[in-house]
């Protein structure tokens, strides 16, 4: 278990506190839709942190072609009908490209800078030429908006119960998801980013912000900053 990560509940908890069992048990909203009018019908996404393949899945269905990369393997092994690489994010150098690059799960707001900075190269490595980056990033009041919880059509509820500072502009969240035969819990570390701040990352990665896709502004299509 990394530093600052913890995870409780059913079944094998992976290295960043997500536990396999309840992430199978997610229901997938409407991000596939959001993704799929983003980007070029039938593309090549690679898809970074895939977990058990709830997005996966339902860009199959809509015709693309996946590759799934997660650092858990266990996660992975739920993966069906697409090509999986069982791999950190942040190394991954698969020697090829791809119409789009998703890195979705807030994963830009990772708490080490370093690791976030090799996410982003691995994005940009992997691009094809008129490619796009789909980054999904956090609500501007994630971290503030505490204790809140959403109560899931399905039958389950989410609720995230604290987000504390533990220094470095690093917040230490829990977030909790009760079932009525089960309750999961994860503690994670996550870097709060303004729109500036996630901007300069992307500047620095050598990416521009294309368009927000969501009214929200969670979504977000980056291109290179030369060409794209």
């Amino acid at each position: 278990m990394r530093e600052g990560y913890e995870g409780t509940g059913p079944g094998a908890i992976t290295p960043d506190g997500c536990a396999v069992e309840l992430y199978a048990r997610l229901p997938v909203g409407d991000e596939p839709d959001v993704i799929a009018a983003a980007v070029p019908a039938g593309a090549r996404i690679l898809e970074l942190g895939s977990g058990v393949g709830r997005m996966t899945h339902a860009l199959l269905e809509r015709g693309f072609e996946v590759t799934a990369v997660d650092e858990s393997a266990e996660m992975l092994e739920r993966v069906r009908g697409a090509r999986t690489i069982h791999s950190p994010v942040e190394r991954l150098d698969l020697g090829e490209t791809f119409d789009v690059v998703l890195l979705a799960s807030f994963l830009v707001h990772v708490g080490d800078v370093e690791v976030r900075r090799g996410m982003l190269r691995t994005c940009v490595r992997h691009l094809a030429k008129g490619g796009c980056v789909l980054i999904q990033r956090e609500g501007e009041d994630y971290h503030t908006d505490v204790p809140r919880e959403r109560v899931d059509p399905s039958g389950f509820t989410v609720r995230i119960v604290s987000s504390e500072p533990v220094g470095d502009g690093v917040d230490s969240v829990r977030a909790e998801y009760v079932f009525p035969d089960a309750t999961w819990t994860q503690t994670f570390r996550a870097r709060p980013l303004t729109r500036q701040q996630f901007e300069e990352a992307l500047g620095e990665a050598g990416l521009r912000v294309d368009r927000y896709l969501t009214a929200d502004r969670m979504w977000v299509r980056a291109v290179p900053v030369t060409g794209g």
